[in-house]
């Protein structure tokens, strides 16, 4: 505990350390019955699933120790190593992120899973380059003269060193014939903006995983629309979020802000920015946006926060302890039978209801009753 309060060692792994000691208190390990497979075989027991099991295992724990030999598996199923990223790969780090979210992850545990990640990435790279080499050569080009799709421009914001999300990013981008332009870690925005004029980019796309990481994505927005910038501006990173990028970004620069959830949404994004009807997705991409700003302005107009002083101007000058009060008539669960539906559906709330289904229209078919009409999701609500 003392190592990782002073966040020092020796070795530098005592997070790793901590992290064990912890799953160890959760679950300890259960004495093996007469006959009965033993602690170590029980521990290994993840190993007996398949491919797709054993990388979502461990990815969520952040074992590597067997990473390499099943990523080969599933690339030898599969054939086409993209789709391991694309397919078990992304599919463990989307899981990941729902734990993050939902508070059965911290952020040192995600970044373990997240070299996990890494290794299983630089295992399929080679793969990948012989492919691209491979469609280039049978299409008749110059395999060190390639043709791209697009340029983009990636860095990790200033302040923050974590790299491996955007790493993932410009490999699957790679891997759809983009020009990729990794900046690294640590990025001031000066650096960005000059790189960003002098490779003619199509798409700047910025990365963090701590929350001052937010403050620098805005700053360089506004920097972006002072100099008078037009590409689209992509934001990724474990502390974004569509809220935030609506809210703090898009009001900054309004030549195309894009929150990109994860790696496997990145070329949908950068393809619909370079294509011909780039304006109309960007112009449907704001009017959500706008949605969100105003839902979110909304839950800040009930809060009117009073003063230390004006508190305690209100607190009551005096206690009537000897007044007894009114006790319920019925005290515990009542279940209620075969009510009339039609009694009580006026008074169900459903836009929560819809959002707990991850069912969200379009501007103007936004809310509950107009979500019906809504081309995308009206049939499904």
């Amino acid at each position: 505990c003392e190592e990782v309060i002073l966040n020092k060692s020796d070795d530098g792994n005592h997070v790793e350390r901590f992290l064990e000691f912890a799953e160890k208190c959760k679950n300890p390990p259960a004495a093996a019955a007469p006959g009965a497979a033993g602690p170590a075989q029980g521990k290994d027991a993840w190993r007996n699933g398949n491919y797709t099991e054993r990388l979502h295992h461990a990815l969520i724990n952040g074992i590597d120790k067997f990473i390499d030999g099943d990523v080969e598996e599933a690339r030898a199923t599969l054939k086409v190593p993209l789709l391991v990223i694309e397919g078990p790969l992304m599919e463990g780090m989307g899981i990941i992120g729902d734990l993050f979210g939902a508070g059965k992850m911290f952020l040192p545990q995600v970044i373990k899973s997240a070299r996990v990640m890494k290794k299983a990435v630089a295992y399929l790279t080679p793969f990948m380059e012989k492919e691209k080499r491979a469609a280039a050569i049978a299409a008749g080009e110059d395999p060190d003269q390639p043709k791209y799709n697009g340029t983009v421009l990636m860095a990790t914001v200033k302040g923050d060193v974590h790299d491996i999300g955007k790493n993932i990013v410009g490999v699957v981008l790679g891997c759809n014939n983009y020009k990729v332009i990794d900046m690294g870690v640590m990025v001031p925005c000066e650096k960005i903006l000059e790189r960003a004029i002098e490779e003619k980019v199509d798409v700047v796309g910025l990365s963090g995983l701590i929350t001052p990481s937010l403050d620098e994505m805005v700053y360089v927005a506004e920097q972006m629309k002072a100099k008078g910038f037009k590409m689209p501006l992509m934001i990724g990173g474990a502390t974004t979020s569509k809220r935030h990028t609506a809210v703090k970004l898009c009001t900054k620069y309004d030549c195309g802000v894009i929150h990109v959830l994860d790696a496997s949404r990145s070329c949908t994004v950068v393809s619909s920015c370079l294509s011909t009807n780039k304006e109309k997705y960007l112009s449907e991409l704001n009017e959500d946006y706008k949605e969100i700003r105003e839902e979110y302005y909304a839950t800040l107009i009930d809060k009117r926060w009073k003063t230390i002083a004006q508190a305690q101007k209100m607190k009551p000058t005096t206690m009537d302890w000897g007044k007894v009060p009114a006790k319920p008539k019925f005290m515990g669960n009542l279940l209620i039978k075969d009510h009339p539906i039609s009694e009580i559906i006026e008074f169900i709330d459903w836009s929560p209801f819809f959002q707990v289904y991850q069912l969200r229209g379009k501007y103007p078919n936004r809310d509950y009753p107009h979500i019906f009409k809504d081309e995308r999701v009206g049939g499904e609500a």
